[in-house]
């Protein structure tokens, strides 16, 4: 896998279950919007990764973000899956 452009990247955090069926906390991601940005890393680790994303949020930059929200270079998206717990 080639290495991506430092200008023109997005980083992606992952946490909890996410971050456990990535196998990593982070992955910088070609900008454009959070779908493309998700779908690139679905790509990346797979079908257990992508079942966690189905049931997270999904944030870029501290805010609120869906599919067509768009992400630039060097904007943060974050995966938050749903806690669990009693």
């Amino acid at each position: 896998m080639g290495s991506l452009d430092s200008e023109t990247v997005a980083h992606l955090r992952l946490f909890a279950q996410a971050r456990e069926a990535a196998g990593t906390g982070r992955l910088e991601v070609p900008d454009g919007t959070v779908e493309s940005v998700l779908r690139h890393a679905e790509t990346t680790f797979g079908e257990p990764f992508a079942a966690v994303v189905a049931a997270s949020r999904v944030w870029v930059n501290g805010d609120p973000a869906n599919g067509s929200t768009s992400v630039g270079p060097n904007d943060e998206v974050a995966v938050l899956p749903p806690v669990s717990g009693g």
